[in-house]
């Protein structure tokens, strides 16, 4: 799937697959579908989730306590397409992924309508030497990730491997700190977005209201919400503010 290039002011929402119950996973994408929601990241949950800030680990213990795995996950992604049309990518970790086997999981992904994935810690030249022949064989995309450290010639080569999006990090934080854009981060978007990429570019960690979505989309085509979303599933009657919540974001 990619993402138009033109396009401005995209919302994707991210939350874990499995969290608040095991069976909450495609009620709560097509609520998000149904209140506004351009593109969806449901997380896979793993054990040691170190990128992730604590309330996205909190969901990710209690789902894998619900029962949640990716042969689970997938047996409940098989009524996705028939329920929401908008792209969906998978984020997680590569561990699971490698014990499902990467060619299982790419036709996986296939046969229930994922779009791609984003696996932070997957390297680049791996995925270039290993694993990038298996994605385009089932037509799944893979998201790298950019930090403010990364150089124009690596930004470069990834822009050149992405067929739907680059996802950029508005910092080296982990999940759920707030954005601020200041100088430094203001240059460092500025400098992304200058370098006309020819992927469309989405910036997530630390986007949570309306003020740091607007923020982080005079930058880059999307922002990402994930940590602020994850705690409003703690919620008992969450299905409930999902609309709401969706629409003081992009008011």
């Amino acid at each position: 799937m990619q993402l138009n290039k033109n396009a401005n002011g995209l919302l994707s929402i991210y939350y874990t697959a499995g969290y608040p119950t095991l069976d909450s996973t495609l009620p709560i994408a097509q609520a998000l579908e149904e209140a506004g929601a351009d593109f969806l990241e449901i997380g896979i949950p793993y054990s040691d989730p170190v990128a992730d800030g604590p309330t996205i680990q909190h969901s990710s213990e209690k789902a894998i306590k619900n029962g949640m795995t990716l042969p689970v996950l997938f047996e409940q992604l098989k009524e996705l397409r028939a329920k929401v049309s908008i792209p969906i990518f998978l984020m997680g970790y590569f561990n699971p992924v490698l014990q499902y086997g990467v060619a299982n999981f790419c036709k996986s992904c296939q046969e229930v309508g994922v779009s791609g994935t984003i696996i932070p810690d997957l390297p680049m030249y791996e995925y270039e030497e290993l694993y990038q022949s298996v994605y385009e064989q089932y037509g799944i995309s893979n998201v790298f990730l950019v930090t403010p450290q990364t150089s124009e010639e690596r930004i470069r080569k990834i822009d050149s491997l992405s067929t739907s999006f680059i996802y950029l990090l508005s910092s080296n934080a982990t999940t759920g700190k707030n954005l601020e854009v200041k100088d430094q981060s203001e240059a460092y978007f500025k400098r992304i977005q200058d370098m006309d990429l020819r992927n469309p570019v989405v910036i997530g960690f630390g986007i949570s209201n309306n003020e740091t979505f607007k923020k982080a989309t005079q930058y880059a085509n999307a922002a990402i919400i994930g940590t602020a979303f994850v705690k409003l599933l703690a919620e008992k009657n969450y299905m409930e503010t999902i609309a709401p919540f969706i629409a003081t974001i992009k008011k």
